[in-house]
């Protein structure tokens, strides 16, 4: 992975994020090379899944997330993972990732971690004006979904995809680009009739396998 990390560097891909202040973990910048393929990237994906369909529209929705959104869609209550500290070393650990040089006896009891990022929205700072950002790019697809029919008739089996930020407060965040505390993700939520999930998901299991295969990276690198 140190390797990886630096080829990156090196080549202009992707560099630490505030590194010539040390940096801050779980962020990265894509730089000159980097930005380009992560653009390529996403340019495709989007000619794919919705300009080249007429079964799926676009949305570009807000990052600030009102609160009531995340809690009746159960993020607020688990959207979590439990949480650790060690007594000897003053090292928080994900309770599933606990390094094997952790003594049992050093750690406290594991506990609910919530993983989204808070924001106060507007002047004042209260328990009435806060926000989050979001943590995945779902909610507003859901919460858009009559404005979107209502805007273009469209009528159920149909799709609305996205490409946008997300941000989650990783407890110990690693592993390079893999597992970040702000990244991007493309997405599409693709709604049926009832009786009929199997049958789509059949379809998109094969038509996005194929898509991959197109990038030419190898069949032998893809499985789900």
């Amino acid at each position: 992975m140190e390797e990886l990390v630096a080829l990156c560097k090196r080549r202009g891909f992707l560099f630490q994020s505030n590194e010539i202040y040390g940096g801050l973990q779980g962020l990265y910048d894509y730089g000159p090379l980097g930005v380009e393929l992560k653009n390529n990237l996403k340019q495709a994906w989007w000619r794919s899944m919705v300009f080249n369909r007429d079964d799926v529209e676009g949305l570009d929705a807000s990052i600030l997330t009102k609160p009531s959104v995340l809690k009746y869609s159960g993020h607020e209550d688990t959207f979590s993972d439990p949480m650790v500290d060690c007594k000897s070393c003053n090292q928080r650990f994900r309770a599933d990732q606990v390094p094997e040089h952790c003594k049992k006896e050093d750690l406290t009891e594991p506990r609910q971690f919530n993983l989204m990022f808070k924001t106060s929205v507007g002047p004042v700072e209260d328990k009435d004006s806060f926000g989050y950002l979001r943590p995945e790019t779902a909610q507003h697809i859901f919460t858009n979904f009559k404005n979107v029919v209502d805007s273009t008739s469209k009528q159920v089996p149909f799709g609305i995809a996205q490409i946008g930020k997300a941000f989650r407060n990783e407890i110990v965040a690693r592993q390079f680009i893999f597992r970040m505390r702000e990244f991007e993700q493309m997405e599409m939520q693709f709604f049926v009739r009832p009786g009929e999930e199997m049958k789509w998901y059949e379809y998109w299991k094969d038509f996005r396998m194929k898509w991959h295969n197109s990038l030419g990276m190898g069949k032998e690198n893809y499985r789900f």
